[in-house]
């Protein structure tokens, strides 16, 4: 999981909840105080939260960019269902184009408008079908959160200007991620959440630059998890739909670190070969980009975005 060094917003950001047609979601909304340039949506990964995005804020608005950072449905402070057939990636997908219409809305629909139902009702051409035309976003999903983006692009791509996959891979996750995450199934089918979370930290303690154990701990807790089980059978299933994204013709671009252990770095370069795809290592970063390295992935996001 990523460890965010402080779960403190930046002044830049607000949290609130974004209204949309499929429920609310918790979002951290950070504004530049000029009109953006564009708007940036940020899908956190599997066990993660949009807190994961918080040292990205301040950079991306000094740059002239909104960023909103998203929790799912089921994620820390967005609320949750407790049925895994509320998580298929068919949902959550559609949860995407939901809250990238509502973030496209004008100044005086911002938060959303139960006319945008239509838009979500996962057609190919639904964004086009009612409404009024609104800005494209950039989409950003961070490891599972790019699985899940990937699905809403082949759902329907036209809410989006680009996408950007981080540290996450062209199908399923390595044999060694797959049996934990089986493991970690298995456990929520036994134990109480607080059992796993004890369990969990003796098998991988934080580091020294995570934040206080409370407030990881906290997080979790607040996860649904239904959402857990049945995302975590995503990671481990996800068939390879690198063929399938190529042919949508959106501007992709593939971030990772240095080092994967979820997804190999290879493998992560050839996808992005087969997407022609542009491609960005972060040196010093490992399967987090966006807390190990936050300024230069920014630095590189800003560039691709600006290059569009």
């Amino acid at each position: 999981m990523s460890r965010p060094h402080t779960f403190a917003p930046p002044p830049c950001a607000r949290a609130h909840r974004l209204r949309t047609p499929r429920g609310d979601f918790a979002v951290l909304d950070a504004t530049p105080d000029t009109p953006p340039r564009a708007t940036a949506l940020l899908l956190p990964g599997y066990l993660g939260s949009k807190e994961d995005f918080i040292a990205m804020l301040e950079p991306l608005t000094a740059a002239g960019y909104r960023a909103v950072a998203v929790d799912g449905r089921g994620q820390y402070e967005t609320e949750g269902t407790g049925r895994q057939e509320a998580y298929s990636q068919g949902e959550l997908a559609r949860d995407v184009l939901a809250q990238a219409i509502a973030l496209g809305a004008t100044d005086g629909d911002a938060d959303g408008d139960a006319d945008d139902d239509a838009a979500v009702s996962g057609t190919k051409d639904s964004g086009a079908a009612t409404g009024p035309v609104r800005p494209p976003v950039h989409l950003l999903g961070h490891s599972l959160g790019g699985l899940i983006a990937r699905a809403a692009v082949l759902l329907d791509a036209s809410p989006f200007r680009s996408l950007t996959l981080m540290s996450s891979g062209p199908a399923r996750v390595v044999p060694v991620q797959q049996e934990r995450v089986r493991m970690l199934s298995d456990a929520l089918t036994t134990m109480t959440m607080a059992e796993v979370w004890q369990v969990m930290q003796a098998l991988d303690p934080p580091q020294d630059a995570s934040p206080d154990g409370d407030a990881l701990r906290r997080r979790w807790l607040r996860h649904d998890r239904a959402q857990l089980i049945a995302t975590g059978r995503q990671l481990a299933t996800e068939p390879d739909r690198v063929v399938e994204l190529a042919a949508v013709g959106l501007p992709v671009h593939v971030v990772s670190g240095v080092h994967d252990d979820t997804w190999p770095v290879p493998s992560l370069d050839a996808m992005a070969e087969r997407l022609g795809a542009r491609r960005t290592t972060i040196e010093g970063a490992q399967h987090s980009p966006n807390t190990d390295r936050p300024e230069r992935t920014v630095e590189a996001l800003v560039s691709f975005w600006d290059g569009l």
